[in-house]
């Protein structure tokens, strides 16, 4: 479906038709899919500029390019990425995509975000987890449910990454408009997928300990807009954003 809303050619019947009922709830799900994805560029980016040689993407976007380890790797080349995600479509795509500059290295894992220790362990082959690592998780926190606690998953993570490491995450909030985002998360649980918007509140947990970057918590549009683009559409797009650093 993210694949769809973003006009990639890697989607199939079942996803137009899930997709076609939440465009038709929320009509602007194709530009928060494209402010979701400019907000990783623009963060990993100025991570890689910070001297973050270490990303670990959970929950990757692939096949929608360019990806991560492209953005990173153009400002760093000798940068190490590791994706981890737990559908299989993915993983075919990511065999197929995954091409490092000669000077860094890409890995992929086969696992769900609710697997930290599996997670953890399989990129301490490619990460060096005694130095800082930029975990993303960009769209990713809203398919979890609060039974699964999300909070204490981001924990888990956090624990094991050094000092000077940092959180990038994005995150669908119904603030803005509960009774279509009802509607919205209702599509994906009848799918069989677990959805759920949280407020400005709830996402600012994930960040407990940890020191945000300027500007803070905001708007995916509003964190730091690169100058000429087309934002004013989009800076009531219903995304939270945030990057934080582990002291």
């Amino acid at each position: 479906m993210y694949d769809y809303f973003l006009d990639g050619k890697d989607n199939y019947p079942v996803d137009w038709k899930a997709a076609e009922q939440v465009i038709s709830f929320f009509p602007a799900v194709k530009e928060m899919a494209r402010t979701n994805r400019d907000f990783m560029h623009r963060a990993a980016r100025m991570l890689a500029r910070e001297g973050i040689r270490q990303f670990l993407d959970i929950g990757t976007g692939i096949p929608t390019a360019p990806n991560l380890h492209q953005i990173v790797q153009a400002v760093t080349p000798d940068a190490r990425v590791v994706y981890a995600d737990n559908d299989p479509i993915v993983l075919r795509h990511a065999e197929a995509l995954l091409h490092s500059t000669p000077e860094g290295r890409t890995a992929y894992i086969q696992a769900d975000v609710q697997e930290p220790g599996k997670i953890l362990a399989a990129a301490s082959e490619t990460l060096d987890f005694s130095q800082p690592v930029a975990l993303s998780m960009m769209a990713l926190l809203h398919l979890v449910g609060d039974e699964d606690d999300p909070h204490r998953i981001v924990s888990e993570f956090l624990k094991s990454l050094a000092p000077g490491s940092h959180l990038a995450l994005s995150h669908a909030t119904g603030d803005f408009d509960p009774e279509a985002w009802e509607r919205v998360v209702e599509v994906y649980r009848k799918g069989g997928t677990t959805a759920q918007v949280r407020s400005r509140a709830e996402f600012a947990r994930f960040f407990t300990g940890l020191e945000l970057l300027d500007p803070g918590i905001e708007l995916a549009a509003r964190w730091h807009p690169q100058r000429g683009g087309h934002y004013n559409q989009s800076e009531q797009i219903p995304l939270y954003v945030g990057v934080a650093r582990k002291p």
